[in-house]
C-alpha cells in the first residue's frame, strides 16, 4: 500500500515518521515494515561504532503502525487523533541493528468508547525483537 494511504491516517510526518509501508490491514489487524537506514541523526550517539536502533523507537513505530490501524475506528470522531496512555509488559528480546527490516505486527483487542486497546509486536526475520500492550485515546487534533 502506498505512502499516501499512511499520510491519510496519521499526522506523523518526516522526520519522525517510523512507518514505511503498510503489508496487510484489517479492521481489527495491522502488518506494517519500516527499515532504519543507519542514517538517521540519533545513531551518531546511539552506541558509535555499534549503532543500535533505541527500543524507544521501536515502540514508537509499533504505536505509529497501532494509529494507522485506529483510523479506520475513527471515522466520526473528527478533529481527533490516537495518542499513547499506556505501555504495559514491554519485553525487548533481540537487538535491531540499522538496515534489518522489521515487521510491526498490531492488534486491537477492545474498544471502549474513545479508549482502543492493543497489543503490538516487532519481529526481524521472524524473531520478536520488542512485545508489549498499549492504549490510546482519541484526543483533539489542536
Amino acid at each position: 500500500m502506498s505512502k499516501e494511504q499512511i499520510y491519510n491516517a496519521i499526522p506523523h510526518r518526516e522526520p519522525f515518521l517510523l512507518v514505511d509501508e503498510i503489508i496487510e490491514w484489517t479492521d481489527s489487524r495491522i502488518e506494517c515494515g519500516k527499515v532504519f537506514t543507519g542514517e538517521e541523526d540519533f545513531f551518531a550517539g546511539h552506541y558509535p561504532g555499534y549503532p543500535l536502533v533505541p527500543g524507544v523507537l521501536l515502540c514508537e513505530a509499533a504505536m505509529q503502525t497501532g494509529a494507522i490501524l485506529l483510523s479506520k475506528h475513527m471515522v466520526g470522531i473528527e478533529g481527533k487523533v490516537p495518542v499513547a496512555t499506556r505501555m504495559n509488559d514491554v519485553r525487548f528480546k533481540r537487538i535491531v541493528r540499522p538496515g534489518e527490516p522489521i515487521r510491526l505486527e498490531v492488534e486491537l483487542v477492545e474498544q471502549l468508547s474513545n479508549a482502543f486497546f492493543l497489543k503490538a509486536k516487532v519481529t526481524v526475520e521472524g524473531k520478536v525483537a520488542v512485545r508489549f500492550e498499549f492504549a490510546c485515546t482519541a484526543a483533539p487534533a489542536m
